[in-house]
């Protein structure tokens, strides 16, 4: 199954892993239909928000076109929750015996070809991938305090000047590898940029911030302002790729 390529002329390749909820008809997770809805399916907004980011940028883009309960796209292929048997306290029970060799073949790796053929086609200067997180987890855990977090890996070109940029504005409480770490979690970007080069970031948007058109548009120009602000900073640097 092919993810959702847009084209684009900007030196900036945006990424969505979670962008969708579907499921195939031959896959039967065992769950009810309404948590298909809920942020352990998909990142709620990050797809409508990446493709309305990418027109505003002019930028292209990658997007994911399955559900993380069917395969996690964002996770290696030998990590035990990539088919997650269970989701923040919700049992799976349909990826209980699933064919694993054979959803990663259907699912997995047709995206992170596309991705990095992508990366190789258009050597982009800087790669952002798009993700929201839920307020509070259903299982456990505090309140998540952020409006928006920066994750990376050891690569910190593009990731200080963003967070940077975010804390700016007086309005934002911004998280640096919150709510969660890059350095724990960070697959797609340490794949296809940090491993060839390239400055990288992921931005979590609190998913409340971002579920109808009014709040996706506010994001879009912030989003939109903090990339400019991290290109100008790698280029003052001498340190976009080349």
């Amino acid at each position: 199954m092919m993810p959702d390529i847009l084209a684009g002329d900007a030196r900036v390749l945006l990424l969505c892993d979670h962008a969708s909820n579907h499921v195939p008809d031959d896959i039967d997770l065992g769950i009810d239909s309404d948590l298909l809805e809920r942020h352990i399916a998909i990142d709620i907004g990050a797809g409508p928000l990446t493709r309305a980011l990418a027109r505003h940028l002019d930028a292209p883009a990658v997007l994911g076109t399955i559900s993380r309960l069917v395969i996690d796209l964002h996770r290696e292929p030998d990590h035990p929750g990539l088919i997650p048997v269970e989701s923040d306290g919700n049992p799976i029970p349909g990826n209980v015996s699933a064919d694993r060799v054979g959803r990663i073949a259907r699912f997995y790796t047709p995206y992170h070809r596309a991705v990095g053929d992508t990366v190789t086609r258009i050597r982009p200067d800087l790669i952002v991938a798009i993700h929201s997180f839920t307020p509070r987890l259903e299982s456990a855990g505090p309140e998540r305090p952020w409006h928006v977090g920066i994750l990376s890996n050891r690569d910190r070109r593009a990731a200080g000047p963003a967070i940077a940029s975010l804390a700016a504005r007086p309005s934002l409480t911004v998280g640096d590898n919150e709510p969660y770490s890059g350095r724990l979690l960070n697959l797609t970007l340490n794949r296809h940029a940090e491993a060839r080069g390239i400055p990288s970031f992921s931005i979590e948007i609190r998913n409340d911030l971002i579920r109808d058109a009014i709040g996706i548009d506010r994001w879009v120009r912030i989003i939109g302002e903090t990339i400019a602000d991290v290109r100008n900073s790698l280029a003052q640097q001498g340190r976009l790729a080349t």
